[in-house]
C-alpha cells in the first residue's frame, strides 16, 4: 500500500512540475531596441563624482538631447 501512495504522490508531483517552474520563472526580458528608436521613459538614481543626487534622473528630462548612459560595476565599492 505504501509503495502505490508513493507512486501516485510521485505522479502528481511530475504533473504539477510544469505549473510550478512557470511560476517561478524570471519575468521575460523587454525586447532589444533597434539602432535609431526612441527609448521609452524611465527612472534611474543618479550620482556624479560626489556622490549620490536627491532626486532621481528621468530620461523624460533630457528630451531632444544626445544621452550617453554608462554603468560602472564596481563604483564605489572596495573590489
Amino acid at each position: 500500500m505504501r509503495r502505490s501512495m508513493f507512486a501516485v504522490a510521485s505522479a502528481a508531483l511530475v504533473a504539477a512540475a510544469p505549473a510550478v517552474r512557470a511560476q517561478n520563472a524570471a519575468p521575460a526580458a523587454p525586447p532589444m531596441l533597434d539602432t535609431g528608436t526612441v527609448a521609452p521613459d524611465f527612472t534611474l538614481p543618479g550620482a556624479t563624482r560626489f556622490g549620490v543626487l536627491r532626486e532621481p534622473v528621468r530620461l523624460s528630462g533630457f528630451r531632444g538631447r544626445t544621452v550617453v548612459l554608462a554603468f560602472f560595476i564596481r563604483a564605489r565599492t572596495k573590489g
